[in-house]
């Protein structure tokens, strides 16, 4: 009896995903729970499993296609298959001996060029594929696909790859498959790359903030050295006792719940005609990844302390390479945290994520010489820009929210003493 694989339940938010990658092939032996498609949707990357032992059947959706929630992919056939192909050897074991001889050395000659010198040229490659692809220079006659009618997966490039990197620096195939081809003199060479849904789902958002919110930025710098100088001396007891090392999002986390707590416009959204006003604190911290930039939300962050922000975020972090977020921790928020420094941004205007009214952008520590009690001092400067949506905050609030933000960073004693 055949089971119908079908796309997982899409949150209301999620209207369809694209078929990025088949892990198993028609007639291919499966155990439950075993990895067999990935859905790229315009937030997540969602796994399908199989749901009991069996061998894929007719597979319905190739990669690249477009489907919709719980829609069947393909069919899962009781039975213990083998990898594709028990039926095809049987026949063949069947026939004459004379016929076995003649077609072993054509499939041998057929196959040693193409593990030798790439693939087909006219190959179909899946989502995921192609952007690896393009990532690393490969074209499709440098990676054999073993998909379905030849069609190129991602752990065909990731085999690729692999084998580049043993072969030797002489080698005239990794010369072939090199990551930027050496182009001829005069040439202007260019490379077309579909966006991804989540690239186009991220600049779908971006145009749409700036389109329909009225987007305003003030900014600020603040002294490091009080929350560096804390760090330095608390950051091995800290680590020890709570097993998460001290960073400064944690923070910057608290400061900016304490600053909202004020400023309740901040915290604010605004739907059609009416102000929504959000009675709780759920902080979103941007987290870039290969895929694109990705907003989990640490929720009820006035409730946790900065050993249980700092595990979140960091864990967080992990899961967002990996591509393993759901979208449930991708939902909501209230306010958002970007932290540009890492990159070494040193001063930016960051774009609202709507519905939110404000976002915080951090920035690069740089050392800059600083006037104290009129004496010129070299300290570890950051600049804050807070951009908000002036249709809700004024700019004496908004200049007031990021000058609360900076006083509890520069006098950390502030978020214990409340004040």
């Amino acid at each position: 009896m055949a089971t119908e694989i079908k796309a997982p339940q899409f949150p209301e938010s999620v209207a369809d995903g694209t078929v990025a990658t088949w892990h198993k092939r028609e007639g291919e032996a499966v155990k439950r729970d075993e990895l067999l498609v990935d859905i790229e949707t315009d937030k997540v990357v969602l796994e399908v499993v199989a749901p009991s032992d069996g061998v894929v059947g007719k597979i319905l959706k190739d990669e690249g296609d477009t489907v919709e929630s719980q829609e069947v992919l393909g069919s899962l056939e009781a039975g213990s298959g083998s990898g594709g192909g028990d039926a095809k050897q049987e026949e063949s074991k069947d026939e004459g001996k004379a016929d076995a001889k003649a077609e072993e050395p054509k499939a041998e000659a057929k196959s040693e060029p193409a593990d030798a010198e790439g693939g087909d040229d006219d190959a179909q490659a899946g989502p995921a594929a192609r952007k690896m692809m393009s990532e690393h220079g490969l074209s499709a006659g440098d990676v054999k696909g073993t998909g379905r009618d030849g069609r190129i997966t991602k752990e065909d490039v990731e085999k690729a790859l692999a084998n580049r990197q043993e072969k030797p620096a002489s080698s005239s195939s990794e010369s072939k498959a090199a990551p930027i081809p050496e182009a001829e003199p005069g040439e202007r060479e260019e490379r077309r790359v579909p966006m991804t849904r989540l690239r186009k789902r991220i600049a779908e958002r971006l145009v749409s903030a700036q389109q329909n919110a009225a987007m305003l930025t003030t900014f600020n710098e603040v002294n490091m050295k009080p929350i560096m100088d804390m760090r330095k001396n608390y950051k091995d007891a800290f680590e020890k006792a709570h097993g998460v090392r001290l960073g400064f999002m944690g923070f910057f986390t608290r400061a900016c719940v304490e600053a909202l707590k004020r400023y309740p416009e901040v915290n604010a959204s605004i739907d059609g005609d009416d102000v929504v006003y959000h009675g709780y604190y759920d902080v979103g911290v941007a987290v870039s990844t290969e895929r694109g930039l990705v907003v989990p939300v640490v929720r009820d962050a006035d409730q946790k302390g900065l050993a249980e922000v700092e595990s979140q975020i960091i864990d967080y972090g992990q899961k967002a390479q990996k591509g393993k977020l759901s979208i449930d921790e991708m939902t909501g928020g209230t306010f958002t945290i970007s932290n540009g420094g890492v990159f070494g941004s040193l001063m930016s205007m960051p774009i609202l994520n709507p519905p939110q009214t404000a976002i915080l952008g951090m920035h690069k520590i740089q050392e800059r010489p600083m006037a104290v009690d009129g004496k010129v001092e070299i300290l570890p400067m950051m600049y804050l820009a807070l951009s908000y949506d002036h249709r809700l905050i004024d700019g004496k609030q908004a200049v007031q929210f990021l000058v609360t933000v900076k006083n509890f960073i520069e006098d950390p004693a502030r978020l214990l003493l409340d004040i």
